[in-house]
């Protein structure tokens, strides 16, 4: 990632969207900065193109009440988890 790039990622203050319909998921993330969409079926893997543009293998499944997005590219790995608390999404 570009160091523009991430500078104006860490300033942005996304909006999150989360639906479900069926089986199939949807991940809205909007900002000034980019907006991305995904819909995927927890518990499968899916190819996904990053914010920041990397081509990733994902894997997404709920543990304890938390959404665990796994991310996997170039023999590396990084892990988003997200939860809802007193309505507000938190990711880590």
């Amino acid at each position: 990632v570009g160091f523009a790039t991430r500078k104006v990622g860490v300033m942005t203050k996304p909006t999150t969207i989360i639906s479900v319909d069926g089986d199939m998921v949807t991940l809205k993330t909007q900002s000034t900065f980019k907006n991305t969409e995904l819909t995927f079926k927890l518990g499968e893997e899916f190819d996904e193109t990053t914010a920041d543009d990397r081509k990733v293998k994902s894997f997404v499944s709920i543990d304890n009440g938390k959404m665990v997005h796994v991310q996997k590219w170039d023999d590396k790995e990084t892990t988003l988890v997200r939860e809802v608390k007193d309505k507000v999404l938190t990711l880590v």
